[in-house]
C-alpha cells in the first residue's frame, strides 16, 4: 500500500508553509506582513525492518521511527491482534538467529 505504518497507522499529512516579512512588533518593528501561502507535506520517518513473529516466523513490516523505539509491536499474526517486543531477526548465520531466539523466547 501507500506510505503508512502499519502498526500506528502514522500516514503523510498535509498543511501550509507560510512565507513572512517585516519585524516583529516586539523587537521595534510595524509586524510581521504572510506574503505567501504554499501546501506542503509532512512524511513521517518510516524503515522497512525484518521482525521475529510470536508463531516463529520472520517477516518484513514497515514502522514508524516512534513505533521502534517503543519496542513494542501490536500486530495481526494468525487472524488475531497480539502484542509483542519488537526483535529485530538477525542477518546472517543460522546459529546466530538461533542463538536470538534463545535469547527471546516468545
Amino acid at each position: 500500500m501507500g506510505r503508512h505504518c502499519e502498526v500506528s497507522g502514522k500516514k503523510t499529512s498535509f498543511g501550509n508553509h507560510i512565507t513572512t516579512r517585516g519585524k516583529a512588533k516586539y523587537l521595534g518593528g510595524v509586524g510581521i506582513k504572510c506574503t505567501g501561502v504554499s501546501r506542503r507535506m509532512f512524511k513521517p520517518n518510516l524503515q522497512r525492518i525484518h521482525v521475529w513473529l510470536p508463531n516463529g516466523t520472520t517477516t518484513h513490516v514497515t514502522v514508524a521511527t516512534s513505533v521502534i523505539r517503543t519496542g513494542m509491536l501490536k500486530l495481526e499474526v494468525d487472524g488475531k491482534m497480539q502484542t509483542f517486543p519488537l526483535i529485530k531477526a538477525s542477518k546472517g548465520s543460522a546459529k546466530a538467529r538461533a542463538e536470538l531466539k534463545n535469547m527471546y523466547p516468545i
